[in-house]
């Protein structure tokens, strides 16, 4: 791939990403040639890029990976977790050509089929330093031929609306509702045999607020028969199919925006076991009277440790969230489970008289650790109750 070596591309430098805070950091473009805001944020995984491109919980925002060296080992359909990226950007240090058997395209490619702007040449160490000091900021994009002084680039990222008090579950939930894997081939091809595939026990109606795919992939090894559905089905709805449980999916921007999904989270807790992930915590945590407020630069990365309060142990986790429920803010009826042990926000909460729990981070491990797993199995033990 010629492009990848274009010494005078990559020294020219001719594409530009503007901070809300006047900053103005210069690269060259490795994907779409387009112009778009986002609020910039950054991961500190050292690989599952493909997951991360493609996890809709990153629906408006510009990624910033803190690995230096990216796209490697390519891009493939199986490490996929849905049906397309929803970032509005990918930021990086320095791209790689791809050398893996599994590849299938390369990066920038990839970038370009799906119109995501991306940059490089950034120094995203020292961008992540930013961030960390200033907080999350918005940003501004420019990977086109359309050229825009610093002023204007600047000013475009002030006038973003970002992604406060901003509805984006129903924008990458699905259009209608759909049974996940009926016959057992997605779940299977995931490095799973057909002997490890058990049969099927329990009803799940999952609600798909940005429902990642090895979500779906663990509920059936657990053997859970998931029927999706979208962000703003009502409660009532979903009763009507008399489900085993209900999940409530992990899903982009502020919980308080999705208003929709609290109330009907107010009608199902109580009427049948409730499980929920990410987004899906908050909402769930909103809906017993908790209340949200978002992390100064949030938790974006595969080694999060978290401590289970019921057990002491401490779990390395995956996570990728904005926003949190305020501890001193827990209603009577939640008990705290788990917490960050990086800066003691809430991770964990059970209902104490209802078959109800949720987590803050991500027990799917894609990308991420396993140590969290479990989490699936205590949903399978709890409708079996």
């Amino acid at each position: 791939m010629k492009h990848n070596y274009d010494w005078k591309r990559k020294r020219r430098k001719d594409s530009i990403l503007a901070l809300e805070d006047g900053t103005i950091l210069k690269g060259y473009s490795i994907g779409a040639e387009t112009c778009r805001e986002g609020e910039v944020v950054f991961n500190t995984g050292l690989s599952g890029y493909e997951e991360i491109l493609s996890d809709p919980s990153y629906a408006g925002q510009f990624v910033t990976m803190t690995y230096p060296e990216i796209g490697n080992y390519g891009i493939n359909p199986e490490d996929m977790e849905s049906i397309r990226p929803f970032l509005n950007g990918f930021i990086i240090h320095q791209e790689n050509e791809p050398s893996n058997w599994r590849s299938v395209e390369s990066l920038q490619d990839f970038l370009k089929r799906n119109n995501i702007p991306g940059i490089a040449g950034i120094d995203t160490r020292a961008l992540t330093v930013k961030l960390r000091s200033s907080g999350t900021l918005k940003g501004y994009m420019c990977c086109s031929s359309e050229k825009f002084s610093s002023e204007e680039a600047v000013k475009k990222a002030k006038e973003w609306c970002g992604l406060d008090n901003q509805d984006y579950a129903s924008r990458v939930s699905c259009e209608s509702s759909y049974k996940w894997d009926t016959d057992g081939s997605k779940t299977l091809s995931w490095g799973v045999d057909a002997e490890s595939l058990p049969p099927v026990r329990f009803k799940v109606t999952a609600y798909d607020f940005g429902i990642k795919w090895n979500i779906l992939r663990a509920m059936r090894l657990h053997g859970m028969d998931v029927t999706v559905v979208p962000a703003k089905t009502t409660a009532e709805e979903v009763l009507k199919s008399k489900p085993d449980g209900v999940f409530f999916s992990n899903g982009p921007a502020d919980p308080a925006a999705v208003s929709y999904a609290i109330d009907a989270a107010k009608k199902l807790i109580g009427k049948v076991p409730v499980m929920g992930i990410c987004l899906g915590h908050q909402i769930l945590s909103m809906a017993c009277g908790g209340e949200r407020f978002r992390l100064k630069f949030g938790h974006h990365g595969c080694n999060h440790p978290v401590m289970n309060l019921e057990t002491r142990g401490v779990e390395i986790t995956s996570q990728n969230h904005n926003f949190a429920i305020k501890s001193e803010s827990m209603p009577s009826c939640l008990e705290i489970t788990h917490m960050n042990l990086n800066d003691n926000t809430v991770e964990g909460v059970l209902h104490k008289t209802e078959p109800m729990f949720a987590v803050q981070y991500h027990p799917e491990a894609a990308p991420g650790p396993h140590d969290p797993a479990y989490l699936f199995g205590k949903f399978e033990k709890m409708m079996s109750k």
